[in-house]
């Protein structure tokens, strides 16, 4: 595990460092080779995106032959059907190999091990005398950290010229096997995609390769058709063919659907089989292109530079069938070479992207979902009939079955237009010297930093990778003081008076930070060495300091930004959280902080002295998220770890023979997969209350209802509501998984935190006292808990409301708030880091989520005292900042805050499970245990609550969530005083 955690904080640190000189604009090194290759497109990152879509478009090959087949998994797109696998073949390089070509580790005399498949060219299993193309692969193993790939088919030239045009032809021919079928892809499909004269050419290039039988493989010529760099030599082309003297051997046995396999078999157990490998060398762009594979270099001779040698055996033992099961799962790939060796041409980039998406698939590591075309054609139907229906009715005033079918359609189209992707890109391909390999633990547990959820990119959404956006960032420096925050903040924010939210108890605001400690965070630099500074209004001063002198500005910490490429604005940052819904709040981010947190000697349980979290030197529990602390979180942080322990207790009971490692790590799956629920099924609902998002969520987890008329409506827009987002595959559609810039500005609700807290005993219903929010902060918090006792604690804030989420309520403590070594106004920060970070102002913000923009102030808000302060502060409706007007905006009847804010909650709640391997694929009693998988069905927010504190189970609301209003216990008699809280 450690050494795991090693290659991935070596692997982000190498791709850091390469992205940040990239995107810093200095000037890169010319790559060798680049003079002689033109990109699709006409740039490197314009030709990764077109490769990116044929690559999925090559793993939709891979599912559509899969289905026509009727096999049981996804196989290789390509060259399917091995014949022959042997690890112990030998690559000897000629004594007299040419000065120009002793290129890094072709050197005169050296041999190296070889693992090599010979293969069908077909993506079908299909007879070997169905005409076809053979295929060799090699890896050439230098060293332990070096291999080199070379791939090749018997035939000169490829039927395509470039990728498109390769994947085009996977797409015509899919699943073809039969002579009608084949023909309707050669003769129908093909001239569609390509043109006709195109696939003219490409049909005569296929009889020329296909049109013969094919006596041996070890007879047959094989080449590589694409270029590749040799060093300073230049482009090559490479091909391995017969030595001249090897024996013809007897006529195949054409019907025996395996004689290829079984002749060269045969050939081996008599003698070895030789091979010479030769190169050509490049002329020019006209003799020798580099970008089209379909023209063949035939001014070019060829230059045997080395033997391939398979030697005498028998394959057919139990020894060479299991080599040959292991060669078979193999992924060869031209890119697993040296920077010396790139692969050169557009063909050759393409099977970067193409390659490692089918590989990762066929291996269960990535994945594709196609859209039915029902529910292409109904999506697009509805969507028009949406949007004009949504300019009288909104979604949340229709009945309930149609407004979730309006919902539906909503995210579609976020999900279409409001994914970007932030992350730095490898653009063009790079080589890589070792085929990446993958920790066979991280196959079934968590990873401590959020790396490796999705196997085919490890570091996707894992700790230190960028925050994405839901909409083109506006970065406007002029504006960063206009209006000025301040003014703003106390026109508009500090609360006036306290205004509650009666639906909800405290335990949701508490709930919500937990939550959000889990996803986002945006790092700081130290105090007092990079600050933002804010002016103030005329005659207003800040001590920035605890004991401070006044000052005319206020003062805060600045972000820690990705460096931008030179001219661009610096609004790309990384998240010190990980992405995923992994409970990170709880554990840690990294070993380190993980390990530190369990009981000594391996045990699989999280620390805790006398039910309570183990406070830290600085008097703060320790725990995986540490800052901001307050009581509610902490409520939230010991019930969560003491349901850790209960779990690992019941996994260590029912599976006696499970290893503590395995008892943390299923523990830890099970706990992070309930919050996710909790959060789905109840925190969701009670905050928006409606029978609509009711019903939304609940098929979000676990499918519709089950009445037809919602079945078929999903069925027609959305068949994947059909079943509930665990019962599908991951999908990031189209875009690597990340939180968002625009996720964080809507989670920041801390108009749900009150400024002052009333305790009272459980069990009596008698007051413990009173304190303000500046009394349970800190190293406060857990003094008045283990004072207060869990139980009690717990039911002052169930039987408390939160504030709403509205203008003029926000915290008055937080606006003066003392936070490593420096006094803030969080408010003024708030509004600071969201105009510096690019999120748009609230017009543009509802712009970018499909809803029309506002004319007026009054459209912002109902009420006109509102509008009218708007107007006092704000010169015109497109400069009021995004956090005001969703607190300003009327929210739906039931809602807890605004529809603009819900837009982004739409998409986002459903990508954070629909992404997540562990909630979807990987949600399965294999990895969770059949235990874990029944605790999670079972248990919700009130089984949590009184398996810790049985004793609140009188007070906990019967017909809903734990989030909402809980029964006060009453008093027997006037309360005796308090009892050393105040």
């Amino acid at each position: 595990m450690y050494e795991t955690e090693q290659r991935v904080r070596s692997a982000r640190e190498t791709t850091t460092t390469a992205g940040a000189t990239a995107a810093a604009g200095v000037p890169a090194a010319p790559r060798a080779g680049e003079r002689y290759e033109r990109y699709a497109g006409g740039s490197p990152e314009l030709e990764r995106r077109i490769f990116e879509e044929l690559a999925r478009d090559l793993m939709l090959v891979q599912l559509k032959i899969r289905k026509r087949s009727g096999a049981r998994s996804v196989d290789r797109a390509f060259h399917a059907k091995g014949l022959l696998g042997v690890e112990n073949a030998a690559l000897r390089f000629r004594a007299d190999l040419p000065a120009d070509l002793r290129v890094g580790f072709a050197r005169p005399g050296a041999e190296y091990p070889v693992i090599a498949r010979f293969s069908n060219a077909s993506g079908l299993r299909q007879a070997d005398a169905a005409p076809d193309l053979r295929g060799v692969a090699l890896r050439i193993q230098v060293g332990q950290e070096e291999t080199h790939d070379l791939l090749m088919t018997n035939h000169p030239v490829s039927h395509a010229a470039n990728a498109r045009e390769f994947v085009a032809f996977a797409q015509a021919m899919a699943g073809a096997d039969t002579a009608l079928r084949k023909g309707l892809g050669l003769y129908v499909k093909l001239p569609r995609k390509v043109g006709r004269r195109a696939a003219a050419r490409m049909r005569r290039n296929i009889k020329a390769g296909t049109g013969r039988t094919v006596r041996s493989l070890a007879l047959e010529t094989y080449w590589s058709r694409g270029a590749m760099l040799w060093g300073g030599a230049g482009p090559v082309r490479f091909h391995l063919r017969r030595v001249p003297d090897a024996p013809q051997g007897p006529s195949p046995a054409l019907n025996d659907p395996d004689y290829l396999g079984h002749e060269m078999a045969a050939r081996l157990a008599q003698g070895d089989v030789v091979f010479e490998l030769c190169v050509q060398r490049y002329r020019d762009a006209e003799r020798t292109p580099v970008e089209n594979g379909a023209t063949a270099w035939k001014d070019s001779p060829s230059v045997p530079v080395a033997t391939l040698t398979i030697p005498r055996q028998d394959v057919g033992t139990a020894e060479g069938r299991a080599a040959a099961l292991r060669v078979d799962g193999l992924a060869f790939d031209p890119w697993n070479t040296t920077d010396d060796f790139r692969p050169l041409g557009n063909v050759n980039r393409a099977r970067k992207a193409a390659y490692e998406a089918g590989s990762a698939y066929r291996r269960g590591q990535r994945f594709v979902t196609p859209v039915p075309r029902r529910n292409a054609v109904a999506s697009r139907i509805l969507g028009r009939g949406f949007r004009a229906v949504n300019r009288a009715v909104p979604w949340h005033r229709m009945p309930a079955r149609l407004g979730l079918l309006n919902l539906i359609t909503l995210r579609e189209g976020l999900q279409r237009h409001d994914l970007i992707d932030t992350e730095v890109r490898e653009a063009p391909p790079e080589p890589r010297q070792m085929p990446p390999a993958i920790d066979e633990e991280m196959l079934v547990r968590r990873s401590f930093d959020g790396s490796y959820n999705d196997l085919s990119e490890p570091m996707m959404g894992s700790l230190g990778t960028a925050f994405g956006r839901n909409m083109p960032p506006v970065y406007r420096p002029s504006l960063f003081d206009v209006p000025n925050p301040v003014t703003v903040s106390r026109q508009l924010l500090r609360r006036l008076n306290f205004l509650p939210a009666r639906t909800l108890n405290l335990l949701a605001a508490s709930w919500v930070q937990f939550q959000v400690h889990d996803w986002v965070n945006h790092r700081r630099y130290p105090v007092g060495t990079r600050n933002v500074e804010v002016p103030l209004p005329h005659g207003m001063t800040w001590s920035n300091l605890p004991g401070g002198t006044p000052e005319g500005v206020m003062r805060f910490a600045e972000n820690h930004g990705v460096r931008a490429a030179e001219g661009e604005p610096p609004i790309l940052f990384a998240n010190t959280a990980s992405h995923w819904w992994d409970g990170s709040e709880v554990y840690g981010g990294d070993e380190s902080v993980a390990m530190s947190l369990r009981e000594p000697g391996g045990a699989a349980e999280l620390r805790l002295e006398d039910g309570h979290l183990p406070l830290g030197p600085d008097g703060v529990p320790l725990t995986g998220f540490r800052e901001n602390w307050w009581l509610g979180v902490s409520l939230m942080h010991t019930l969560f770890a003491r349901e850790h322990n209960t779990v690992c207790e019941a996994l260590r009971t029912a599976y006696p023979r499970m290893q503590e490692e395995q008892i943390y790590h299923t523990a830890r799956l099970v706990v992070s997969a309930l919050i996710a629920k909790i959060h789905t099924l109840e925190w969701t609902p009670a905050i928006l209350a409606t029978d609509t998002i009711a019903a939304g969520m609940r098929a979000n987890w676990s499918g519709p209802p089950r009445d037809w008329a919602t079945r078929l409506g999903l069925w027609l827009a959305d068949a994947h509501a059909l079943t509930g987002i665990p019962g599908t595959a991951p999908d990031h559609h189209g875009v690597p998984y990340s939180l968002t810039e625009e996720f964080v500005a809507v989670y920041r609700m801390h108009p749900l935190i009150p400024d002052d807290y009333e305790f009272a005993d459980h069990r009596t219903g008698r007051s413990l006292g009173s304190l303000g929010l500046e009394g349970i902060l800190g190293t406060a918090a857990e003094d008045v808990l283990r004072r207060t006792g869990l139980s009690s604690a717990l039911y002052s804030f169930g039987i408390a409301h939160p504030g709403a989420i509205a203008l003029h309520n926000y915290p008055r403590t937080l606006q003066r708030l003392e936070r490593e070594g420096e006094i803030i106004d969080l408010s003024v920060v708030d509004l600071v880091r969201d105009r510096r970070r690019g999120v748009p102002r609230y017009n543009d913000f509802r712009s970018g989520l499909r809803k029309p923009r506002v004319r007026r102030f009054e459209e912002i808000s109902a009420d006109p005292d509102t509008a009218a302060r708007l107007k006092d502060v704000y010169r015109s409706v497109d400069e009021v900042d995004t956090m005001v007007g969703l607190f300003a905006e009327t929210p739906p009847e039931g809602f807890g805050f605004s529809d603009t804010a819900f837009r982004v909650f739409l998409l986002m709640a459903t990508r954070r499970l629909q992404s997540d391997r562990f909630l979807t694929v990987d949600f399965r009693p294999e990895i969770y245990t059949p235990l874990g998988m029944d605790w999670i069905a079972r248990n919700g927010m009130n089984d949590v609550l009184l398996r810790h504190c049985p004793d609140l189970a009188a007070f906990l609301p019967r017909e809903a969530s734990a989030f909402a209003p809980w029964r006060p216990a009453l008093p027997e008699e006037p309360p005796p005083g308090v009892l050393g809280l105040a």
